[in-house]
């Protein structure tokens, strides 16, 4: 929300506060927190105190390097939640000091300090020595709307914006501005399709579902992250505003409704430190199931199936040698004008039991669609609403709507009952053999005289209810498949959300652009704290033409999870053409050899919060040139993709420093600048780290296999001196398989101590093997080093 016309004039309508400068300081060491009064004059003498508003800020820190920050004005607001759900390290307190200059909190490396001067008002976020970023004069304001202001409350799919006075009914705002500096790009906020780079923008976190061609996003979170290093999360599950560089161009605000605003500074000194923080305090990424990492195959949405149909498709990879990991069945395996209702529609799947249990025979796994939606029709709705499980209208009869499907009500969460009652009906689905639930839709969340059973701010669960939703889902499959097992297709999300995976892109068009604006849409959200992503190959609405198709498969098999599906059209290989089928199988198959190295990439999501598919700022922060590169990424740390966006396969994209060598034909490109190059169908820039052990497995038809059985460890371009151990997980429980590789002149040796199987080394074009656990040296020659 914008609330200056320009740099010097207030916007019409509205009457500002600004924190002008520190009156007092006042420490709780107990508590570990560091109160700053700011008056919203300068005060020269007693007079100046009376009929003065001021605002108060409180420092604290719930682990080293975050800081936290709350500002108000009125303390005396009534806070009914939800809120963001914070994991703090057990018994940590900054370090306060305060002196006649300045007001220091100290969280490990990251400290705010306060400065004490009259008329100046300066708080900077210092770390190693430098500062990060600053709140300056006119930073921090509350504004409260006057005569014509736009005061109105959010309706469901718009982002509600008013909040109320503690002492009247004038809507109120309180806003941050923290300086950016010259050349800092701005990342994050969720998944946004539009530019990869923030600045410039304006973002309102309010979910909708609005499609990838849209500012709208189905997964808002209010964490942003800097090429300086840091990010900033804002504490706060309704909608916050984000005018980034787009008010005053040298800052960053952000702006919430009501009298409070709470959001923490987190340090780096690299975006990746920033994850590992923001992800420590919001929940890492669960580890999902190694099959999930296969290709998905859906029925798509409305096109015509039934349970002959299903078994054509898994019957035509099947015969085709395209390795299937899971078949999805969208929103029809239910009867129309009843979701969700959960019962088979009898009249297209006579047998969906058998059906279930012989893809299991054949290695695929199921995953059914469902929503929290109770259609009027379904025979669940009265027993939903009878027993107060439905969200309701303040008067206390059902809220519902005819959007989607007729007559529905919405499951109330946080009604602890409801909850148990939407678990007990997934799990008969489960007793059935169901795998995986893709759980969609979740953001057309209503604000408006609607009653929570919690008695939730209905503003405030707008955005919120996208986590409860998906994690009652997640914990009923990790209940009854085991932690690490559980897997969920979700599409809405916000802070917190990344614990409870996967999560897909929504709703795109079967076009070039809608592809690159998927792309856009996984960095973001990948900026955002989320380990894993996928998105529709082919695109959903439409029917892609062949070459779209094409292109997409490479892209979409070299993303951390692979679904084909579509809206009104198949997503079968072979209803495009022979090459789409040669091209689905080769890369797939590409796929599940790369499990060892996706394996452990998986292992960083889950244990660091560090995602599978990477920006390249994320995993090259010193290297500017590529902080605006937006249509590729790095695949774990050591593979860079660059989907192809073009019908004649032309592609540009950034290499960083080193020689990089093509995985799929053996290249070799020097870094540090622009490449232009033409790829065939069948073909896409995907390029090998210099310095990179890379795991390849032995199979190819699967993805869950004992990784480290068979396995060949591929050199690319070692430097003289390279030491270091590349480690293969275990598959299914087993302890996993560390080798330690080195490079000593004109030789490269490779060491296992604890290979339980057979393994190789390769280095350029030559190979060597080792039966289980010693050691393997090949010699290289001038070629060989190559």
């Amino acid at each position: 929300m914008k609330f200056t016309d320009g740099y010097w004039l207030t916007r019409p309508g509205l009457a500002p506060l600004y924190a002008v400068e520190v009156d007092d300081i006042r420490v709780d060491r107990e508590a570990g927190t560091m109160t700053v009064y700011a008056p919203t004059a300068a005060i020269r003498d007693r007079g100046d105190t009376l009929n003065r508003a001021m605002l108060t800020l409180t420092f604290s820190s719930p682990a080293p390097g975050v800081v936290k920050v709350r500002v108000e004005r009125h303390a005396g607001a009534v806070h009914r939640g939800p809120d963001f759900e914070v994991f703090g390290a057990e018994g940590f307190l900054p370090e306060i000091e305060v002196d006649d200059e300045a007001g220091v909190l100290r969280a490990g490396p990251l400290s705010a300090r306060v400065v004490r001067s009259a008329g100046q008002w300066r708080v900077d976020f210092e770390s190693d020595g430098r500062v990060l970023t600053s709140s300056l004069p006119r930073s921090i304001g509350h504004f409260t709307g006057t005569t014509g202001t736009n005061g109105t409350k959010g309706t469901a799919g718009t982002a509600g914006t008013a909040g109320t006075a503690a002492g009247g009914t004038e809507p109120t705002w309180v806003h941050q501005q923290l300086s950016i500096e010259p050349g800092e790009r701005v990342y994050g906020l969720g998944e946004r399709f539009g530019a990869f780079v923030k600045n410039g923008q304006v973002v309102d976190t309010w979910n909708a579902d609005g499609g990838t061609s849209s500012e709208q996003a189905y997964k808002n979170v209010p964490l942003y992250l800097t090429s300086r290093g840091y990010g900033v999360f804002v504490d706060h599950p309704a909608n916050v505003s984000f005018e980034v560089g787009s008010e005053v161009n040298s800052r960053v605000q952000f702006s919430v409704d009501g009298e409070s605003l709470e959001y923490y500074v987190i340090a780096g000194p690299e975006p990746k430190d920033v994850l590992r923080r923001y992800t420590a305090l919001t929940g890492r990424p669960a580890r999902v199931p190694a099959w999930s990492f296969g290709l998905w195959l859906t029925t798509s949405f409305t096109a015509s199936y039934d349970e002959d149909t299903v078994s054509a498709f898994v019957d035509g990879m099947a015969e085709r040698d395209i390795p299937l990991s899971v078949f999805h069945y969208d929103c029809f395996w239910m009867r129309e004008f009843q979701w969700t209702d959960f019962e088979w529609d009898s009249r297209a799947f006579h047998d969906p039991v058998g059906q279930i249990a012989r893809m299991h025979e054949r290695g695929v796994h199921v995953s059914v669609w469902i929503n929290p939606y109770i259609a009027q029709r379904s025979a669940l709705f009265r027993e939903a609403a009878d027993n107060g499980y439905l969200l309701q209208r303040a008067d206390g009869s059902v809220w519902q709507w005819d959007m989607w499907q007729a007559g529905m009500g919405l499951v109330d969460f946080t009604n602890p009952a409801a909850a148990d009652w939407y678990v007990a009906k997934l799990q008969g689905l489960l007793d059935q053999g169901v795998d995986a639930f893709k759980t969609d839709f979740g953001e057309r969340i209503p604000v408006d005289g609607v009653v929570w059973h919690d008695g939730s701010d209905p503003h405030r669960m707008h955005n919120y209810y996208a986590k409860l939703y998906n994690e009652v889902v997640f914990r009923a499959l990790e209940q009854h498949r085991g932690a690490g097992e559980a897997v969920v297709f979700a599409r809405s999300a916000t802070a917190g959300s990344q614990q409870f995976p996967v999560h897909w892109g929504g709703d795109n068009d079967s076009t070039f652009l809608s592809m690159a604006e998927s792309l856009r849409g996984g960095l973001s959200l990948a900026m955002s704290g989320f380990g894993y992503w996928s998105h529709d190959i082919g695109g959903f609405e439409g029917t892609p033409d062949p070459g779209v198709f094409k292109r997409w498969l490479a892209f979409g098999l070299l993303s951390s999870h692979s679904r084909l599906h579509g809206s009104s059209s198949v997503r079968v290989p072979w209803a495009f053409d022979e090459e789409a089928v040669d091209i689905a199988r080769a890369f797939t198959k590409l796929k599940m050899r790369l499990m060892p190295y996706l394996a452990c990439t998986a292992e960083q999501a889950h244990a660091d919060g560090i995602p599978m598919m990477r920006p390249m700022v994320l995993e090259f922060p010193e290297d500017r040139s590529g902080f605006d590169a937006d249509t590729q990424y790095m695949l774990g740390g050591s593979l860079l993709v660059a989907p192809v966006f073009t019908a004649d396969g032309s592609v540009e994209y950034y290499l960083p420093e080193g020689e990089w060598t093509s995985l799929l034909d053996g290249s070799v490109s020097d870094g540090r600048r622009w490449v232009r190059e033409t790829h065939a169908y069948d073909s896409v820039p995907l390029r090998v780290r210099p310095g990179t052990v890379l795991p390849i497995g032995a199979v190819d038809d699967r993805p869950d296999y004992d990784w480290a059985d068979g396995v060949t460890l591929r050199c690319f371009q070692l430097p003289d001196g390279y030491d270091a151990v590349t480690v293969v997980p275990g598959h299914d429980g087993a302890a996993p398989t560390r080798f330690r590789v080195r490079r000593e002149g004109d030789a490269v040796i490779a060491r296992s101590d604890d290979a339980r199987a057979p393994w190789a080394l390769q280095v350029g074009e030559r190979t060597a093997q080792a039966e289980a656990s010693g050691e393997i040296r090949i010699t290289l020659d001038e070629e060989g080093a190559r």
